[in-house]
């Protein structure tokens, strides 16, 4: 008997990884039915089509990132820190938000999103007018220099990266005092 639940289970977790690894257009629907051990003809019944489920694995994937790693008002810097553990440890969530703004740049908008970021500026501008951050920046600069500085470790290109010798521990205290320098209150 099947179990459709696990069956979409395993879709999706195929889906993820074949996303992340070759974005919206190189992604194989043959490839991610085989690794889930179905065929096509199931994930068409769950996801009608391979955009379907693209747009249901990023979905997933920035709803559960929202949950798991909420903007801290009161602890920017520990907030870029727990950023750039997520990409460290969980890269194809970086590599699945590229993907989407390099293959859908003027594409649908993803609610999950949309309501992160609503969320994200309004604690942000809450916590200046209470005076808990400097007003230097709006909250959309911060927003965008704190999810920049998360980023750039992971972002760097390979390179560059060749002339590093930082561990990660290193790595992600620079981060976190780049965030710490960002809201200081000169």
């Amino acid at each position: 008997m099947r179990d459709a639940a696990d069956t979409k289970r395993r879709l999706l977790a195929a889906a993820t990884e074949e996303f992340a690894e070759r974005g919206i257009a190189g992604a194989r629907v043959d490839r991610i039915a085989d690794a889930a051990g179905c065929n096509k003809a199931m994930l068409y019944k769950y996801f009608t089509n391979k955009d379907s489920l693209f747009d249901t694995v990023f979905g997933e994937s920035v709803g559960k990132f929202v949950l798991e790693v909420p903007v801290d008002t009161d602890d920017l810097p520990g907030y870029a820190g727990k950023l750039f553990d997520r990409y460290e440890e969980q890269p194809e969530t970086l590599r699945l938000a590229v993907w989407h703004r390099l293959e859908r740049p003027d594409g649908k908008w993803v609610t999950e999103i949309v309501l992160a970021n609503e969320v994200r500026l309004n604690d942000l501008q809450r916590a200046q007018n209470e005076g808990r951050l400097p007003k230097h920046y709006t909250p959309m600069e911060l927003l965008v220099l704190i999810q920049s500085i998360s980023t750039a470790w992971a972002t760097t290109n390979s390179e560059l990266g060749v002339h590093t010798t930082l561990s990660r521990e290193q790595r992600r205290g620079l981060v976190v005092d780049a965030v710490r320098r960002l809201i200081a209150d000169d």
